[in-house]
């Protein structure tokens, strides 16, 4: 479990293609306190570290992606030279900062306007229609693992769109500073959104 702060960039070094494909990660981390089996959200999808670097290297750590993962985010995000948004799980007795984020990956968006609004950034997404119900005005959602807060919603048809603000801090500590009309990102829906829907669906079938 993740809350959407973001702790670190990394950028993947290379990739080995096996029966899943491995990236191997560099990071600031101090990996001697992160232990094999480990959790590590990469760009909002979570991994498990298995393997990393040894006492007195740079920091790095490796992880398998399974083709699920891979068709369910962007394709040209497990490529070499890729920058990743990277958060330790969640310990038990720490600041919930940003909101309860799981690392499972419910849709891609698509940036569709970026536009300078004083020192900050308003994004546009787009995201397909089987995501609308699950996204509100003032509700949280996670783009590319960072916990943001949805200023506005609307519906085009086939798809949502939803607007966001991106402070300098974000702009400087994550990738988002970095996104381009265009652009594809990782979606995940917030969780109470998602129990809800079910709920309700529940109640109109029961």
């Amino acid at each position: 479990m993740f809350t959407g702060i973001i702790t670190d960039i990394g950028t993947i070094d290379r990739v080995e293609a096996r029966g899943d494909r491995r990236i191997f990660v560099r990071t600031d981390y101090d990996m001697a306190g992160v232990d094999l089996g480990a959790s590590i959200a990469c760009s909002g999808v979570c991994l498990t570290v298995v393997d990393k670097s040894g006492a007195g290297e740079p920091g790095w750590f490796a992880a398998d992606v399974s083709g699920e993962t891979v068709s369910r985010t962007p394709p040209e995000q497990w490529t070499a030279g890729r920058r990743l948004n990277l958060e330790r799980a969640l310990k038990l007795g720490e600041e919930l900062g940003g909101h309860i984020v799981t690392g499972h990956v419910d849709g891609i968006g698509t940036v569709v306007g970026v536009h300078p609004e004083g020192d900050s950034w308003k994004i546009d997404i787009a995201v397909p229609a089987d995501l609308a119900p699950f996204v509100a005005q003032k509700g949280s959602i996670t783009v590319d693992g960072v916990s943001l807060t949805v200023n506005a919603v609307a519906d085009h048809g086939a798809t949502s769109h939803f607007s966001l603000n991106i402070i300098p801090h974000t702009q400087a500590m994550t990738t988002l500073g970095d996104l381009q009309p265009g652009a594809a990102v990782n979606i995940e829906i917030d969780v109470l959104a998602r129990y809800l829907k079910r709920m309700e669906h529940y109640r109109a079938t029961a």
